[in-house]
């Protein structure tokens, strides 16, 4: 391993870690020595890296840092390629532009063999079935970003229609459907909301009372989703 790509995979490994992690386990994961692993941190640093620690407490890689050129191996690039055709298949239309620009910055930015391999990948996704959405998806998307009640007029398997107040905290995008996770204030529990019986979405100006992380990280503890049963 030549030593730019030894200090790249310290920095993919920093970046899994929200709080410090010791030289010794950093050195285990990395594959180098205590001695190489603290001479790396200190040729990172000196490049502009946020690396905050010290031997003994430990080390936290702080956000805004990018190893210039940006490298990645051939799988990683034909993740990325496939991981954009398939949102620019199954997102809302301006998540999909989002991924194609997205792409054009990476591609901008890779040298020019690897600039080669992602534009001429040839992993393809197929076309997904209309979904039959009457409401922009963007805005249940900039409701869960901020943490703002949506009042929805959904129907139900039935064709019921009911009016909700739910607290939005994921979107989940499946082969056939796409479904809102929010808690119900109605029915004071989480509930599961296809996209494609939305009948109506808006954003209220009110923010919920609790933290998306916390809700997320409540309903993976209780609940799992069955596109087929909702």
């Amino acid at each position: 391993m030549s030593r730019s790509e030894r200090l790249l995979d310290l920095m993919q490994v920093l970046r899994r870690y929200r709080q410090p992690v010791s030289g010794r386990r950093l050195a285990e994961e990395t594959g180098v020595s205590l001695r190489t692993l603290y001479r790396d941190i200190a040729s990172l640093q000196a490049r502009g890296a946020r690396i905050e620690g010290e031997p003994g407490i430990g080390y936290v890689l702080r956000p805004g840092f990018m190893l210039p050129p940006m490298m990645f191996s051939e799988e990683e690039i034909e993740a990325l390629v496939l991981g954009s055709r398939w949102v620019a298949k199954r997102g809302d239309p301006r998540l999909a532009a989002a991924a194609a620009d997205a792409l054009a910055k990476i591609g901008s930015v890779l040298p020019a063999d690897l600039k080669e391999k992602l534009e001429h990948s040839t992993l393809l996704v197929g076309p997904r079935k209309p979904g039959g959405e009457t409401i922009d998806l963007s805005l249940l998307r900039k409701s869960i970003r901020s943490e703002h009640k949506l009042e929805l007029r959904y129907l139900d398997n039935d064709g019921r229609d009911s009016r909700r107040t739910v607290w939005p905290f994921a979107l989940g995008f499946f082969e056939e459907v796409r479904v809102l996770a929010a808690w119900c204030e109605l029915r004071q529990d989480f509930r599961h909301f296809r996209t494609d019986r939305i009948a109506e979405a808006a954003m209220l100006d009110d923010r919920y009372p609790r933290r998306r992380q916390a809700l997320l990280k409540y309903w993976r503890a209780v609940n799992s989703i069955d596109p087929a049963g909702i």
